[in-house]
């Protein structure tokens, strides 16, 4: 039976097309991975792609456009009327078939671990993959936002 995973990454950019496509780009490329939608927000300054696949490839996906998403994404001149706390505000993973939470939750450690390892992006895990108690509510680890935590905050991911 074929595990399916669902990511929800939301990205610190909704106003500009190019940018978005580099980063919905990244997911696109990735076998046995399907996107699923996306929407962006202007006034939010934010762009919320959906996608689906297996777990290894889902992870891969995910890691390379946080990867575009910290190339092309300036937080130092962001603007956007929603919360974040960095290029790649959250980047949650639901179960969809044959998989368990716990399973999400790994996946989270994995990517959560590659990313500051090789990218050298640090990432606070949430929720279900939370490691620490104070940061399982995400709201908890936006307060002061990018600018509150500049250099400390990056990448939130949930399962």
């Amino acid at each position: 039976m074929t595990k399916i995973i669902e990511c929800v990454p939301n990205f610190s950019e909704g106003r500009d097309a190019t940018k978005i496509a580099k980063i919905v780009g990244e997911i696109e490329k990735v076998k046995d991975v399907k996107l699923l939608n996306v929407e962006s927000d202007a006034d939010y300054n934010r762009t919320v792609v959906t996608f689906a696949g297996r777990p290894e490839a889902l992870k891969d996906a995910a890691f390379y456009a946080i990867e575009m998403a910290a190339e092309v994404i300036d937080m130092s001149r962001h603007k956007g009327a929603h919360p974040r706390i960095g290029a790649t505000d959250v980047c949650p993973f639901v179960p969809v078939s044959n998989v368990t939470m716990e399973e999400c939750s790994q996946i989270a450690r994995t990517l959560g671990k590659e990313v500051g390892e090789w990218l050298g992006i640090p990432v606070y895990l949430y929720g279900e993959a939370a490691i620490l108690p104070e940061r399982h509510i995400l709201p908890d680890i936006r307060k002061g936002e990018y600018e509150g935590g500049r250099g400390s905050m990056k990448v939130c991911l949930k399962n």
